[in-house]
Parts: C-alpha cells; sequence; structure tokens
C-alpha cells in the first residue's frame, strides 16, 4: 500500500494502492468499451428528484465476458488493467483464433499466461470447469447460479468461494459470507482468487475523494 506525508488531516490516513506494480497499461480496448448513461437523482422520466447526485470521473465501460462460451481454446493474457466499474482487475486476452475478451483475472496470473475453458482442464489457476469436476477444498470463483447463465457469484476484488462438498446433482459451496449454498453441479466456475486483494485496505482519506 502506497502511504502519504501527513501535510493536512486527511492525507494522515489516506492509502492508495500502488497500480504501476500490478497494471501493465493505461488505455483499454477500444473495440471493447462503451459509454454509460450517468442519470443519478433521476426518476423513469428522466427528471431530477434528488439535487447534487452525480458529477465525478469520465468512465468508459469495459465489456467483460461473463459468459466463458469459447471452451476448449486456449487463451493467453496481454494486459492487465484497471476497471473503473470493478473492485478487481480485468486482463484483455487473446483466444488461439484471434478473438480478444476481457475477463476477470485471478491473483498469481499474469501477462503470458494462459488458461483454457473445458470440462476436461486441469485443475488450475484460471481454468475454468464444471463444478462436478472441480475437487473437495478448491478456491473457486466466478461461479454461475444456473448452468451456462453466465457468471454472477464471487467477483469482488480478493473474494473466493471453497466447494465443500460434490453430492449430485448438487455441489455444496461455502461463499466468501461462510453461507454455503447448492449449486448445481453442471454449472461452471473458474479456479482461483479474484486480484486485487489489498483493495479491501485502501482507506479513502476524506468524503471529498470518493
Amino acid at each position: 500500500m502506497k502511504k502519504y506525508a501527513p501535510t493536512t488531516p486527511s492525507r494522515r490516513h489516506l492509502t492508495t494502492l500502488p497500480y504501476g506494480k500490478y497494471l501493465t497499461t493505461q488505455e483499454p480496448y477500444k473495440p471493447l468499451t462503451k459509454g454509460m448513461k450517468r442519470d443519478m437523482g433521476r426518476n423513469a422520466f428522466g427528471r431530477i428528484t434528488v439535487r447534487h447526485k452525480g458529477g465525478g470521473n469520465s468512465k468508459l465501460y469495459r465489456q467483460i465476458d461473463f459468459s466463458y462460451d469459447k471452451k476448449n481454446m486456449f487463451a493467453t493474457i496481454k494486459t492487465v488493467e484497471y476497471d473503473p466499474y470493478r473492485t478487481g482487475f480485468i486482463a484483455l486476452v487473446q483466444y488461439e483464433d484471434g478473438e480478444r475478451r476481457y475477463i476477470l483475472i485471478p491473483k498469481t496470473m499474469k501477462v503470458g499466461d494462459r488458461f483454457i475453458v473445458s470440462e476436461t482442464a486441469l485443475v488450475e489457476v484460471g481454468n475454468r470447469l464444471p463444478l462436478s469436476k472441480i475437487p473437495v477444498g478448491t478456491f473457486v470463483f466466478n461461479i454461475e447460479v444456473r448452468p451456462h447463465g453466465g457468471s454472477k457469484l464471487v467477483r469482488s476484488a480478493g473474494s473466493f468461494a471453497q466447494v465443500i462438498a460434490n453430492d449430485a446433482p448438487y455441489t455444496h459451496i461455502k461463499m466468501p459470507s461462510t453461507e454455503v449454498r447448492k449449486v448445481h453441479d453442471n454449472a461452471w466456475a473458474t479456479v482461483g482468487t479474484v486480484s486485487n486483494e489489498e483493495s479491501r485496505l485502501v482507506n479513502i482519506g476524506k468524503a471529498g475523494r470518493s
């Protein structure tokens, strides 16, 4: 964590992430970005009902692949990037057929590493398999609620769930909240832990910075 000299009361406790240590580029891949309409404080008719909302830094939305529908094909990590709409870091990956997509990157993976989405994949960090193929005790994230429904669970920075039992046709998963949930064992999950686990240590320091 990066700390600052206490030149003002608000900077005394301010901490930020050393982004230069983790990220490899500052510019997003434009074909996978889009603008987002900012309509805070407005009702369904577009009229302002709560004043003084909105503003802030302009943000491009990165289209993250949560469906992982390209199976049995290796993908290589090209860049590790910051996403203003989520706490975990994202990665631009390129599949063997040349297509590029954004994914939520797991901890320990870096540029040049490869992963695969396959029922026969090895249980290694970054690989994606059905829950029925993942051994008990394994940490997972990006979990589907129902088969082929897209990743919905465990996506925030530093979070992970743990497979604690395989009881066909369901898999028991211990969530970050310690709740145990039953998910159909044909649902898919990614092996590992979400990146940027130091995100929880950030101290904004003052209300204005938020």
